[in-house]
C-alpha cells in the first residue's frame, strides 16, 4: 500500500462525507505528529499498533561490492518500528 492508497482507504473507512482533501490532511497531520515526537521525544507508542524509536547507527567499516575495497561507514540514525501485540495477533 502506498501514501495514495492509504489516504483512498482512510476516505473509505470515514464514510461519504469525507472528501479526499480530508481523507488526505488526516493522514499528512497523523504522519507530521509521529515525526514530531521523533524529534521531541525519540520514541512514539501507539498502544496496539506498535512502537516507533529513533535508532543511532554506530560507524562500522563495509565493503564495495564492484572491488572489494574496505570503505568507512559513518555513523547515522534511523526509525526503527516494533510492531505491537494486536497486530502481530493480526497478521
Amino acid at each position: 500500500m502506498n501514501k495514495a492508497e492509504l489516504i483512498a482507504s482512510v476516505q473509505e473507512k470515514l464514510g461519504e462525507d469525507c472528501s479526499k482533501a480530508h481523507a488526505e490532511r488526516s493522514v499528512n497531520a497523523v504522519l507530521d505528529c509521529i515525526k514530531g515526537g521523533l524529534k521531541t521525544d525519540k520514541v512514539v507508542q501507539l498502544v496496539g499498533f506498535g512502537t516507533f524509536a529513533v535508532k543511532a547507527r554506530k560507524a562500522r567499516t563495509g565493503r564495495n561490492p564492484q572491488t572489494g575495497e574496505a570503505i568507512q561507514i559513518a555513523a547515522s540514525t534511523t526509525v526503527g518500528f516494533k510492531a505491537g501485540a494486536n497486530l502481530k495477533e493480526d497478521m
